[in-house]
């Protein structure tokens, strides 16, 4: 579900599979002697895990996204990938987010970033696309960055209680037809770089609150109303562009507190196969 809800321009967690742009809002190029800078980047991951939960039913995903940042602090920027599955949103096979915001230095080891991302699902049911604000507040200790970040979904029929079991999404009678719903998610990321060596180690741990059913489209960005995900991994610069993360990746949702969503909640969205389970991810990023 990506929904994912949720910006990145891959990654904002342990690496750029296991979230979406929403948590963490592309890195721009530092501005050099041009007002303006773009930058980019392309990634292969063997799953796409959207606050610990796959949105392309725990198979490969390609994803790449590409940033405008100006030296004022503002920039625009897009993401993009594929979906299968619980992520699929009422029939689109793709998420296209659109990126805008603001960043800000406070100290010269202290970023401010705020914006938004709007999370549109092309081809797919209607009632997909949703708005979600973002704010991350990202300091530096040595090798250390540690971020802090808060993204709030305002209430929209996209991210509402519409069905309040899996079965009635599978037999298609709404329980609270035009239901509008928030959704809350708070989050921390950490990453320290090996010296001597081309590794980071990360850590990222987050909360999502939220409606506890189904929405227009059978899906939800809080699967099961409250639930934390986490995830530790590595990055390894194979070149100057070219890094692989590998991380394992988890929640706290059980196949008994998500029976309930069934069949929706499910690989392959039979009613088996937990979605959210843990896993280990490996991604490929080309940077540009």
């Amino acid at each position: 579900m990506s929904f994912r809800l949720a910006a990145a321009l891959i990654a904002a967690v342990a690496c750029p599979a296991t979230a979406s742009a929403q948590d963490a809002p592309p890195e721009t190029a530092a501005p050099d002697h041009h007002a303006v800078t773009v930058s980019g980047a392309a990634t292969i991951a063997s799953d796409y895990r959207f606050r610990g939960v796959s949105q392309s039913d725990r198979h490969m995903a390609v994803q790449g996204g590409i940033t405008i940042a100006h030296d004022s602090g503002l920039y625009v920027g897009t993401w993009a990938s594929n979906l299968a599955g619980w992520g699929t949103f009422g029939g689109a096979n793709m998420e296209l987010d659109l990126i805008a915001g603001y960043k800000a230095r406070l100290a010269d080891n202290a970023t401010l970033d705020v914006g938004l991302t709007w999370y549109m699902y092309p081809g797919g049911a209607a009632k997909t696309d949703f708005a979600e604000p973002y704010a991350r507040l990202t300091g530096t200790a040595g090798p250390a960055t540690l971020t802090a970040g808060v993204a709030y979904a305002p209430k929209q029929q996209a991210i509402g209680k519409w069905y309040d079991t899996g079965a009635a999404a599978a037999a298609g009678v709404y329980d609270h037809p035009a239901a509008s719903d928030d959704n809350l998610y708070l989050w921390g990321d950490a990453a320290v770089a090996i010296a001597g060596t081309p590794v980071t180690v990360k850590a990222h741990i987050g909360h999502s609150r939220g409606q506890d059913g189904l929405g227009p489209n059978a899906t939800a960005v809080a699967p099961t109303g409250r639930y934390w995900d986490w995830s530790l991994g590595a990055d390894a610069a194979l070149a100057r562009n070219l890094t692989v993360n590998v991380s394992y990746v988890g929640t706290d949702i059980s196949d008994r507190d998500a029976a309930y969503l069934r069949p929706s909640f499910s690989r392959g969205q039979d009613g088996t196969g937990n979605i959210a389970g843990g896993a280990v991810v490996a991604s490929l990023t080309a940077a540009f």
